[in-house]
């Protein structure tokens, strides 16, 4: 397969002067959720009560804004050119539903071995491969959109028909064989049918509508600088309401259990942090270009919190510690992953010397 190829660059790259204050706007927005949680009580239990079917309207509100001008701007014509690429299938597969969840796995009983339900939440955000925040992080690195977009509809493939298994298998069998402590539980089909349908197949269906009819109708050239430019600044206001209310619906649980918050956090960490470099090395190593490499690593690392939460809320209940595990996911994930959006685009003109596809250099 021939990856989409763009001005190279030998320099670093820089962002623009919005996307440089990313992280700036991340602090505030989690600031401001934090002060609603914790001043405005009822802001919680509101926000808690507009939920249809375990999902929470306000929260997917955000996530479709997102969400949809990344899938907007892929060239859908290239999936079937990116699916043929073995290579690329093979290791994203093999990271996302073999290493990620072995590696939580692996964190989740080394910090957590007396903490079972912090330890079973953990062990189901790993099973949870991301098909949301993904795109922003891919968008923000420069990847390759087309093979973001065909791995996160393979992940929501592979979630529908192997979240159960390996939540089986990680929680009784695997234990078992290392005699550990078991968990017996049972996870809801169609709460994982309905997160993907969600929070994939609203947005994808946008995506694939607006990119048909925009060019049949104004012609490629309109779609690509005119209409995408004006819509892209979605993703950014998505992400951050986003982030505003999720931290406004724990605020008090945050701000009051501080000691489990830094419990969850540090296996979290290191699972993003170790799981992004083994995914960069591994695609390196096979052959790929930085876009394809960018890709890969994001696919790998992020999770899908929103199914996790779901889950783990409809199993064990809103209060218990495997819903507090899994809302702690998203808390951690989201600076950790911005944080690795400047790693990776500061390490590929080093790790990928005069590549087609590295990011041409922004002012």
């Amino acid at each position: 397969m021939t990856a989409p190829t763009k001005p190279a660059s030998s320099k670093p790259v820089q962002l623009s002067f919005l996307d440089r204050l990313l992280p700036l706007w991340i602090i505030l927005a989690m600031a401001l959720g934090l002060m609603l949680g914790k001043f405005i009580p009822a802001l919680g239990t509101a926000l808690s009560a507009m939920e249809v079917g375990g999902i929470s309207l306000p929260i997917a509100l955000g996530l479709l804004v997102m969400m949809y001008p990344p899938l907007a701007k892929v060239r859908y014509d290239k999936t079937k050119e990116i699916t043929s690429d073995r290579r690329l299938m093979t290791v994203s597969i093999v990271l996302n539903w073999v290493v990620g969840p072995l590696l939580m796995f692996a964190l989740s009983w080394l910090f957590l071995p007396d903490q079972p339900e912090l330890r079973t939440g953990l062990i189901i955000v790993g099973l949870a491969r991301c098909i949301a925040m993904v795109l922003v992080w891919s968008d923000l690195s420069c990847a390759d959109r087309e093979a973001t977009a065909v791995l996160v509809a393979i992940n929501s493939v592979f979630q529908i028909l192997m979240f159960g298994v390996l939540g089986w298998f990680y929680l009784q069998i695997l234990p078992s064989w290392l005699g550990l402590e078991t968990t017996s539980v049972t996870f809801s089909f169609v709460s994982i049918v309905t997160s993907v349908l969600v929070f994939l197949g609203i947005p994808l269906l946008a995506g694939v509508l607006s990119r048909i009819i925009g060019e049949r109708t104004k012609g490629r050239s309109w779609y690509e600088n005119k209409y995408l430019p004006a819509i892209s600044p979605l993703a950014l206001i998505g992400l951050l309401y986003t982030i505003v209310l999720l931290f406004a619906l724990q605020g008090d649980q945050i701000t009051s259990q501080p000691l489990t918050v830094a419990k969850v956090a540090v296996p979290l960490f290191l699972y993003f942090v170790i799981m992004f470099f083994i995914a960069l090395a591994t695609s390196k190593l096979s052959g790929m270009g930085y876009a394809q490499s960018a890709s890969v690593s994001f696919t790998a690392t992020g999770n899908n919190f929103e199914l996790a939460i779901a889950v783990a809320i409809g199993t064990f209940g809103a209060t218990s510690g495997q819903a507090l595990a899994g809302t702690i996911g998203p808390l951690i994930e989201v600076p950790v992953l911005v944080g690795l959006v400047y790693v990776m685009l500061w390490l590929g003109p080093k790790l990928f010397p005069q590549d087609p596809t590295l990011p041409p250099v922004r002012n």
